[in-house]
C-alpha cells in the first residue's frame, strides 16, 4: 500500500505522466486522437501547462489508464487530478 503523497510539483508529475503515456504506442495514438495534439505540438510545447493539463485530462477520462499511471508514478490517482487542476489554473 502506498503512503500519503507529498505535494509533488504539478509540472514534473504531468511530464512524468506524459512519458508514461507515450511509452505505449496504442495509448500514445489515443492521446493524439482524443486531444487533437500532434507530435509537433508535443515536441514544441511539452512543458506548457495547456499540453500537460491535456495529458492529465486524457488520463483522467479513462480510469484504468489513470490508475495504472498513478501506480507507476507512485502517487494516488487523485494526485494526478489535482495536478491537472493546478495546471489549468496557471
Amino acid at each position: 500500500m502506498r503512503g500519503p503523497d507529498t505535494n509533488p510539483d504539478a509540472d514534473e508529475l504531468a511530464l512524468r505522466a506524459l512519458v508514461w503515456t507515450l511509452a505505449e504506442p496504442q495509448r500514445a495514438g489515443r492521446l493524439l486522437d482524443l486531444t487533437g495534439l500532434t507530435p509537433s505540438d508535443l515536441k514544441a510545447r511539452a512543458g506548457s501547462p495547456a499540453v500537460l493539463g491535456a495529458v492529465l485530462g486524457f488520463l483522467e477520462a479513462n480510469e484504468p489508464d489513470l490508475v495504472a499511471c498513478a501506480d507507476e508514478l507512485g502517487v494516488r490517482p487523485e494526485t494526478l487530478v489535482r495536478a491537472r487542476e493546478a495546471l489549468e489554473n496557471k
